[in-house]
């Protein structure tokens, strides 16, 4: 497969906004090395998701604010940290000392200095990169210049401690060559995609070069390889992890879209990991959001992909104009359609039995996904947003969706709709706010029961805001919910877009 890279803000109707390509040669893998999926003390498995920087066992939520202001410098971007605790996570300033953080480039001990559109956090990830037991933060800032290069592109480490991130501890990383352009970091994963290694690995995306792979070798990040495909070219924006075959070993899925049609369908390539590290192996339809997690319980990691558009018939979505969500089901061959590997995925859409709603043109549903057990019944369910749903009459005010997973898969029945109008939900449906548009399921507080974190980044006047939804046996639920700006965690608000970049 060759692929191309793009960025793209994840707002309603917004497509990729720039774009510049890259050849992927056919064939080769790449070198062994670590990986990086969230790990706790002693866990170091490609299931372990928790991104618990601070080992007590309570996930922790990191958000980039790419558009934030630092300094006077507009665009220069920071990152929040949210600590899980009992209770949850703090969702102001004003919590115990050590429960909320927030780190720029302008923080002691973070390498680089805020300047203006460097775009701190415009990609984020968690992984116990250097093996000690405690995760580590993954920051991409893609429009950092290197020397003349403009918008080459840096990727920053901040590893974990028992005190949380520790700013103290960071390490960087760039393009062995900077390109002008190349955005390095403007996608960035990690997990353990094989053995023999210390820690875990990290994959990072860029507009020239593609792929670039790297590992820690006697306390340095190196770079190692490069996954290399053929197929469909790919104008990649997403990379997903899981293990979809169940090997011990994290796979890779790169998402985007795909000049070859016009830009009108998502594509994702499939990367499995193993002894010899990733190795391409084939491509699927679907890709713009995506996720994983293990839907039907059976073991293996499902994938879950987006398609806004609804042009291709044989893939099932002539009835669904605003947006499918594609299931390929985890097996021995990694995940696999309805008819097998290579086939099309298990396709989902608002017109679906038992899914709330009607599909409509610019709903964008299936923008944002996310994975995770919601109502603590051992199957992993799914979070969709729609950030183009027009809400009570508001144009692209923005709604968000769970459906079921269990035994025989996902399900509608017990599906919910969440908007900003759902009695109990904080705020009001305005039109453009594109609630929904990254939306993250994460149990915070210990109880195996996963909340929903829902953001509207151009609500306010684009100052951003996030919610978050109490999860209970039955689902999601609104009341008890509340909503946060930037302003609330110590951040600069205005023009922030806080809450456009969530990991997941």
């Amino acid at each position: 497969m060759s692929i191309t890279t793009r960025t793209k803000r994840r707002t309603a109707g917004s497509a990729a906004v720039a774009a510049a390509s890259f050849l992927l040669l056919a064939g080769a893998g790449i070198l062994a090395a670590p990986t990086a999926f969230a790990g706790v003390p002693g866990g170091t498995s490609a299931a372990d998701r928790n991104s618990d920087f601070n080992g007590d066992g309570y996930s922790d939520l990191l958000s980039g604010v790419p558009e934030g202001t630092v300094d006077g410098k507009e665009g220069a971007g920071y990152v929040t940290v949210q600590y899980g605790a009992p209770n949850g996570i703090g969702t102001n300033s004003t919590v115990p000392k050590g429960r909320v953080q927030l780190v720029s480039q302008s923080t002691k001990g973070v390498p680089g200095t805020s300047e203006t559109g460097d775009h701190f956090g415009q990609a984020v990830a968690t992984g116990d990169l250097d093996g000690d037991g405690y995760d580590d933060a993954v920051i991409g800032t893609p429009g950092e210049d290197e020397g003349t290069v403009e918008d080459a592109g840096r990727v920053t480490v901040v590893h974990g401690s028992a005190n949380g991130l520790d700013t103290g501890r960071t390490a960087t990383v760039a393009a062995a060559a900077p390109a002008e352009g190349a955005r390095f970091g403007h996608a960035v994963a990690a997990a353990r995609f094989t053995g023999d290694i210390v820690g875990d690995q990290l994959v990072v995306l860029d507009q020239k070069a593609g792929l670039h792979v790297f590992t820690y070798h006697a306390g340095v990040l190196r770079q190692v390889g490069t996954p290399q495909s053929t197929g469909h070219t790919l104008q990649a924006a997403y990379l997903t992890t899981g293990d979809y075959d169940s090997d011990g070993f994290a796979d890779l899925v790169v998402s985007g879209y795909s000049p070859d049609d016009d830009y009108t369908k998502g594509w994702s390539a499939y990367y499995t990991g193993g002894a010899e590290g990733l190795r391409y192996g084939r491509d699927l339809h679907g890709g713009l959001g995506s996720a994983s997690g293990d839907i039907n319980g059976d073991g293996y990691d499902d994938l879950v992909v987006g398609q806004l558009s609804a042009v291709d018939e044989a893939a099932g979505d002539a009835e669904a104009p605003g947006g499918l969500v594609g299931v390929y089901y985890g097996g021995e061959d990694g995940p696999a359609g309805t008819d097998g590997p290579g086939t099309a995925p298990q396709w989902w859409s608002q017109n679906s039995p038992g899914v709330p709603g009607a599909g409509e043109r610019d709903d964008s549903w299936g923008n944002d996904l996310s994975v995770a057990d919601a109502d603590g019944d051992g199957f992993a369910d799914v979070a969709v947003g729609a950030p183009g749903e027009d809400a009570d009459g508001e144009a692209g005010a923005g709604a968000v969706w769970l459906l079921r997973g269990a035994q025989e898969g996902l399900t509608g029945t017990g599906a919910q709709s969440f908007d900003q109008n759902t009695p109990g939900i904080p705020g009001a449906t305005e039109a453009g706010d594109g609630w929904g548009a990254q939306v993250r399921l994460i149990d915070t507080d210990g109880d195996g029961r996963a909340e929903l974190v829902a953001a509207a980044p151009d609500e306010n006047a684009g100052d951003g805001a996030v919610w978050l939804l109490p999860a209970s046996g039955k689902g999601l639920l609104a009341e008890g919910s509340r909503s946060y700006g930037a302003a609330a965690l110590g951040g600069s608000a205005h023009g922030a877009h806080f809450g456009s970049v969530i990991d997941e």
